[in-house]
C-alpha cells in the first residue's frame, strides 16, 4: 500500500473527505473531515515508530474508544495506515488553550479563576473516571493514566470540556507502574520523566494547567538546549509566586514530589482550589506535607 496523501480534498481514508487542517504537532496532525453524509469529524494522523509501538498505541486508543464519559473525547474509529496511526473522533470547537491566547489578545490577562473552574472541574471529573480502576480490558479491571494533560488537549465543545488524545495513555493495576513514553515535559510529574506513571500523574499535570491557564506561566523554567540528549535535568522546585497564596498552596500538594502526597483524586484538588478561590485567606484543610525539594527528570528519547 502506498504512502496515503494529507491534503485537502484527499480521502486517504475511503468515504471521508480533508476539509481542513485544524491543527499540528511534533508527531501527529488533525484535520477537519466530512463523510458522504455531510457529518464532520476530526481525524488525527499520528506518525507511527514502528510496528511495535503502532500495536500498543492501537490497543489502547481502543480500550478508551470502548469508554463513555461526557467529559472524554469521542473516539469513532482507529486504523492503522501506511506511516500512521489514523484516529476518527467528534470535531470540537477549539482549546482550553485557543481560549487563553484569544483571551490575553483581547484582554491582555490570562483567564479568570472562576472561568477556569469551571472548565477544569470537568475535566476532572473524566480523568478521575478515566483513572480509577474500574475499566474491563483483557480480563482485568485497569485504570488508565492520560498521560499528557495540558491545555491543548483539553477541547471546548460549546461550553463542554472533552479531554483529547489518548496516544500516551497507558492502563494501571497498582499504585505505579513502567511507563514506555513521557508526555510534554513542562505539564509531566517527574516520575513520567523517570519511566513510570503514577495513579495521580494526571493530577499533577492538571495543576500545572491551572497554573498556567491562571497566570499565563509555567511554574518551572525551560530546560536548558540539549536537555534531551542529556543524562539527567535536575529541575528545581516549582515558583509559584504569580498565583495567589491560598491558590498556591493548594497547586503545591499537587506538584509533590510524591505521587502518594498529592490530593486523593482531581475532584478534590479543583474543590480545594475553588475554596482557596472563594476565600483566598484561609488555609486549606488538608495541605499539609508538600515537598519543595528539586525533581530530578531522567531524559528518554
Amino acid at each position: 500500500m502506498s504512502r496515503p496523501r494529507i491534503q485537502a480534498g484527499s480521502e486517504p481514508i475511503p468515504g471521508l473527505k480533508l476539509v481542513q487542517l485544524r491543527g499540528r504537532g511534533g508527531f501527529a496532525e488533525v484535520w477537519e473531515a466530512v463523510d458522504k453524509a455531510g457529518a464532520r469529524f476530526a481525524v488525527k494522523f499520528m506518525a507511527s515508530k514502528n510496528a511495535t509501538s503502532s500495536v500498543k498505541e492501537m490497543r489502547v486508543i481502543q480500550a478508551i474508544q470502548r469508554l463513555y464519559h461526557k467529559n472524554l473525547v469521542r473516539v469513532d474509529n482507529v486504523w492503522s495506515i501506511p506511516d500512521y496511526i489514523v484516529v476518527v473522533m467528534e470535531l470540537c470547537d477549539g482549546s482550553l488553550l485557543d481560549l487563553l491566547d484569544a483571551w490575553q489578545a483581547e484582554y491582555r490577562v490570562p483567564l479568570p479563576p472562576n472561568l477556569i473552574l469551571g472548565y477544569l472541574k470537568q475535566a476532572a471529573s473524566g480523568l478521575d473516571f478515566l483513572n480509577a480502576r474500574r475499566h474491563a480490558q483483557d480480563g482485568k479491571t485497569v485504570g488508565f493514566q492520560h498521560g499528557d494533560v495540558k491545555p491543548s488537549n483539553l477541547l471546548l465543545v460549546g461550553e463542554t470540556v472533552k479531554l483529547a488524545d489518548f496516544g500516551l495513555c497507558t492502563m494501571t493495576m497498582g499504585m505505579q507502574v513502567n511507563a514506555g513514553r513521557g508526555g510534554t515535559l513542562d505539564f509531566a510529574a517527574p516520575e513520567v520523566h523517570r519511566g513510570s506513571v503514577a495513579e495521580s500523574s494526571d493530577q499533577y499535570s492538571l495543576a500545572v494547567t491551572y497554573f498556567y491557564l491562571r497566570t499565563g506561566k509555567l511554574p518551572f523554567p525551560t530546560p536548558p538546549a540539549g536537555f534531551q540528549r542529556e543524562y539527567s535535568y535536575t529541575r528545581p522546585a516549582p515558583d509559584m509566586s504569580a498565583a495567589p497564596r491560598a491558590e498556591r498552596r493548594v497547586l503545591e500538594k499537587s506538584l509533590d514530589l510524591e505521587p502518594s502526597g498529592r490530593w486523593p483524586t482531581c475532584t478534590i484538588l479543583m474543590a480545594a482550589l475553588e475554596e482557596a478561590v472563594a476565600r483566598p485567606e484561609a488555609e486549606p484543610t488538608t495541605a499539609s506535607g508538600f515537598n519543595r525539594r528539586p525533581a530530578v527528570v531522567q531524559a528518554r528519547s
